[in-house]
């Protein structure tokens, strides 16, 4: 059986595929694969661009058998549920039992147990990032054990592992911190270059959450701010036809026609982009939570993202503008923009910084290689750090300044892993052997 990514970026044959039922299952595989010499890795469904979930050779643990809610205390305001439930499963339960998370990204695909340990992320709020939302966990350490984690127990661990790279041990189950379900109106609106640039830090201080989509080659950008309303009554959702032809049929179907024609003839790209961001229009529409933060993504694409501090962002911007209008390549796909309050997440992108992300993305059959080379020096510059689950090249040495508590994380996996047993080669590069 042969392991692939979404995006078709790594691929790998693994000696062996399980899907365990239990935390004791999942600590049986690891014993017999340390015994053995050789690595476990739990998979869940591929939607980092790197290599972090690769099994390589070693044995394949299947998220399958681990789904679902386990518990739901309504006076902690917490839901605990199996790391290899989807997001957007767990979303669609909480929302049945009247509850919210407080904030994620905009795709749903991934189990809570990559999405977690990648640094997944929303935009906006008081808590941005999925690690920072969590009261404990369950994992699996590298010699077989068994941890429940939380800050009153076994602290240490739940400090520094909450973005663990699955590194640090196998996620079993994860309890979030959770609210009662809320409804969001999103206010979608296109602005030009200057216009963005002049009026980012209002919009950003004047709604919830706020994300942008700079079209390059163009002036245009498409803005979108998710604010809170008072009570779901007040939802007001996009019929079913405006839903399926705007964010269906034009984001995904003609979307994606659109860029891999325009693979064939990259020189059509900029005026492609003209025409597509002249095309856009303001809407507003409102409904539950993960219904406004969470969008379905059917094209392909290669995907960077860095996040750099905030004060910053809006130059580091316009100098990747700047890169990109001097050179000759022609990218179809927006550059998305988002901010985070800082967190105290160890390895999380926003640690004990407020930040500005920057995502650059290309269709999947388009050569992402040159277009992430000419960028990331400028994120680099800005003490950006990039995403867990997106592509970079930076390896453990140039990522050890970047973290104030780098060391303190690597000596948790020599005491977790001393055998390596998580490792394989996307981890050996970022955490060093």
């Amino acid at each position: 059986m042969t392991w692939s990514n979404w995006s078709g970026l790594e691929h790998a044959t693994p000696s062996r595929v399980v899907a365990p039922a239990s935390a004791e299952e999942i600590a049986a595989q690891v014993v017999a694969a340390r015994a053995a010499g050789t690595t476990v890795k739990f998979t869940g469904t591929g939607h980092s661009f790197t290599g972090i979930a690769s099994p390589g050779r070693g044995v394949q643990l299947l998220p399958t058998a681990l789904t679902g809610i386990t518990a739901v205390d309504r006076e902690a305001m917490t839901v605990t549920a199996y790391a290899g439930m989807r997001l957007k499963d767990l979303n669609a339960a909480l929302a049945g039992l009247g509850l919210s998370l407080h904030n994620m990204g905009d795709i749903a695909e991934q189990t809570l147990a990559g999405a977690v340990s990648t640094g997944t992320h929303g935009t906006g709020g008081v808590m941005a990032g999925l690690a920072a939302q969590l009261a404990g966990f369950t994992l699996v350490t590298g010699t077989g054990e068994i941890l429940a984690c939380s800050p009153d127990v076994n602290a240490d661990v739940f400090d520094l592992a909450r973005v663990g790279l699955g590194a640090l041990g196998i996620l079993v189950t994860v309890t979030f911190r959770v609210e009662p379900l809320f409804a969001l109106e999103a206010v979608e609106e296109p602005m030009s270059w200057e216009e963005f640039h002049a009026s980012f830090d209002d919009l950003a201080a004047g709604a919830n959450h706020v994300d942008a989509y700079w079209f390059p080659h163009t002036d245009r950008l498409l803005t979108k701010r998710n604010s809170r309303l008072a009570s779901l009554d007040e939802i007001e959702p996009l019929s079913r036809a405006r839903a399926w032809f705007d964010d269906d049929f034009l984001q995904n179907t003609a979307f994606g026609a659109l860029t891999a024609a325009a693979n064939l003839a990259p020189g059509v790209i900029p005026r492609m982009n003209q025409m597509n961001a002249s095309l856009l229009s303001a809407r507003t529409y409102s409904d539950i939570a993960h219904r406004v933060f969470t969008t379905q993504r059917r094209v392909v694409f290669r995907e960077m993202e860095y996040a750099v501090p905030r004060a910053d962002g809006l130059a580091v911007l316009r100098e990747c503008r700047r890169l990109l209008d001097r050179s000759d390549l022609r990218i179809s796909f927006p550059v998305e923009i988002r901010v985070a309050p800082a967190d105290d997440v160890a390895l999380s992108t926003a640690y004990q910084r407020d930040s500005f992300y920057l995502a650059f993305h290309t269709h999947r059959a388009a050569e992402h290689r040159a277009y992430f080379a000419l960028m990331e020096p400028v994120l680099r510059a800005a003490e950006g750090r990039p995403h867990w689950g997106k592509l970079h090249t930076l390896d453990s040495t140039a990522l050890a300044s970047s973290y104030p508590r780098f060391t303190d994380v690597l000596a948790l996996r020599d005491r977790l892993d001393p055998d390596r047993v998580f490792a394989n080669d996307y981890l050996r590069r970022v955490l060093g052997p």
